[in-house]
């Protein structure tokens, strides 16, 4: 068992709650070997004629009593097995939940959404499963069959009892080789459902994508396919669950048979009574259920080992970057930053994205980024935010190591707007105080989403910022996921604001108006502007081009526009767009 190692703790705090849930098992498998001596006293009386009206109302209360006792126990233990199981998945969910939002980026390029899923849905579930029931039908098979042979051997007969039990060593030869099929072929399952829930979650997401491009027949057989493996690897284990439970119950059964045939030779030749008969066969039925369960209990055992393993391959993981030992907590930057020297290349990447990236930013000014695509721009960002770790050279922030400070603390101090514009399923008021630990103020509110030049926009929609938006903010246009985006930004009220490509889906007087409307608190803040407009850029104290990671010029804007370089390149092309643009609208 030491796959469930990871939940020794849980196991520490709550061994109280599974001990008291035994022994109410216990109590009960006791309570039931009771049962069969008040029958087997009954069918003697009756046999006998000696079974009196006192003596009906006497043995049936007795049983009433004892089915009374059944019914409370059960219902305690199913609190404190059942229910401590269920308190195990909360906090093996929570524990991996936790544990994720500790990981590096770059475990998420490389492991897919839909496994994740799987791994906090089906594999949580089988675990669960395995400490509640499975731990239910072990105790109860063991102590249920001990006692249930304690009884028959000694109010019974010995050899009738050691005839009846042949059968068990054929259940354990059976048990075991089945486990092991049952371990490898639940393996499997999970894994087609991770797969099968990967690509519905990406159809789902792409779905737009899908019926602008009329691929829906592709997305069709591409679920198509998930779902057979799915169901192709669920079919293979049913086939080896059903053919594994009925033998067990088969060779149990036989038991049955040999006690019929021989208990009634018994039973005429006098050496037992036909109580003790009746009662013999009482105790194998309960010992009957044991036999079986212990079928389910490997199941489900086995189910649970292969879920906690592949949950643990996860917990295992290692962030890639953590606090070092003597990281120091920052509360205001004042904003200075410094790349010295500085090369990176991401994880099993041969080549350096970035190379010898040299450039500082005084406390209050502005930095623009402009380069082609894939040129390394967010990966300087990145960086600063320690979203991944430099291969050579040094950052500071206000003259310290970045990675002295405490990354939490590193963050935030930096309002990051990302390309991507991710906004949550909730309100708008929630996505733009998302940096908050409390609602946000409706001043804060309301003076950011001014500022991003989405304010009139959202008091349009009915519910104005409590609208509660579609997922990644589908119900918003481009342009207003952005402002949404840079709003959620300004209320965070960070000395370093960092704009990543943030403006690029609205127009150029939405920009010019947004770029006014900054210039009020950056001038209070450290800023860096990465963009692909020109426009976007001028005004900014210093600007650095980039082209295939290295910095290849830099400067104002008037003095970039003097050198005959990418730059001035850029602004000429953008220049002409425009003009082609300005004059097609005129025609």
């Amino acid at each position: 068992m030491k796959t469930f190692s990871t939940l020794k703790d849980f196991f520490r705090e709550h061994r109280l709650n599974y001990v008291i849930g035994v022994v109410w098992l216990i109590l009960i498998d006791t309570v039931q070997l009771i049962v069969p001596q008040i029958l087997r006293k009954v069918t003697n009386l009756l046999q006998g004629g000696l079974l009196t009206f006192q003596g009906v109302i006497k043995y049936s209360f007795l049983i009433l009593l004892t089915g009374l006792i059944i019914a409370i126990g059960r219902y305690f233990w199913r609190i404190y097995i059942f229910g401590t199981s269920r308190k195990l998945e909360y906090h093996l969910r929570d524990m991996l939940f936790n544990h994720l939002l500790t990981l590096s980026p770059n475990y998420y390029n490389t492991h897919s959404t839909g496994d994740l899923m799987a791994h906090a849905t089906n594999d949580i579930n089988a675990v669960r499963a395995s400490l509640g029931q499975g731990i239910l039908m072990f105790v109860d098979a063991v102590f249920l069959t001990i006692l249930s042979i304690i009884m028959m051997a000694r109010t019974t007969n010995i050899k009738l009892t050691i005839i009846a039990l042949l059968t068990l060593p054929f259940i354990t030869i059976t048990v075991g080789r089945f486990g092991k099929i049952i371990y490898r072929r639940f393996l499997s399952v999970q894994e087609a459902f991770s797969d099968f829930t990967d690509t519905t979650r990406e159809n789902f997401a792409g779905i737009r994508v899908i019926k602008s491009f009329v691929q829906e027949k592709l997305a069709l057989d591409e679920f198509t396919t998930a779902n057979e493996n799915n169901l192709y690897k669920n079919m293979e284990l049913v086939k080896i669950s059903g053919i594994f439970h009925p033998l067990v119950q088969f060779v149990a059964s036989i038991s049955f048979l040999v006690v019929i045939v021989y208990g009634g030779r018994l039973v005429m030749l006098d050496t037992i009574s036909l109580g003790d008969f009746i009662a013999f066969n009482n105790y194998l039925s309960l010992l009957i259920w044991p036999m079986m369960a212990i079928g389910w209990v490997i199941n489900l055992i086995q189910r649970g080992i292969a879920s906690m393993e592949r949950i643990n391959t996860i917990l295992e993981e290692e962030p890639e970057i953590v606090d070092s030992s003597n990281a120091i907590p920052i509360v205001k930057a004042k904003g200075k930053v410094e790349f010295k020297d500085v090369y990176f290349k991401y994880p099993k990447s041969e080549s350096y994205i970035l190379e010898d990236i040299n450039f500082t930013i005084e406390e209050g000014e502005t930095l623009a980024i402009v380069g082609r695509t894939g040129s390394g721009k967010t990966s300087v960002v990145n960086l600063l935010l320690r979203l991944y770790e430099i291969d050579r050279g040094t950052i500071l922030l206000d003259g310290v190591d970045i990675k002295d400070i405490q990354i939490k603390s590193l963050r935030e101090n930096i309002s990051y707007v990302p390309q991507d514009n991710f906004l949550f399923s909730s309100s708008i008021r929630d996505n733009i105080g998302f940096a908050f630990d409390n609602e946000i103020s409706n001043e804060q509110m309301i003076t950011a989403s001014k500022i991003a030049e989405v304010y009139d926009n959202i008091v349009e929609f009915p519910n104005g910022f409590d609208t509660v938006l579609g997922e990644r903010g589908v119900t918003l246009s481009g342009g207003q996921k952005q402002r949404v985006a840079i709003a959620r930004a300004i209320a965070k009220d960070a000395p370093i604001l960092i704009l990543d490509d943030s403006l690029s889906s609205v127009d150029t007087e939405t920009e010019e108006r947004i770029l006014n409307n900054l210039e009020n608190i950056m001038g209070k803040k450290t800023t860096i502007i990465i963009s692909h407009r020109i426009s976007t850029v001028k005004d900014a104290d210093k600007i650095i081009v980039l082209d295939e990671g290295k910095i290849i010029e830099r400067g104002n804007h008037e003095s970039l526009l003097e050198y005959d370089g990418l730059y001035k390149y850029l602004h000429e092309k953008q220049l002409l767009e425009e003009k082609i643009y300005g004059d097609s609208k005129e025609g």
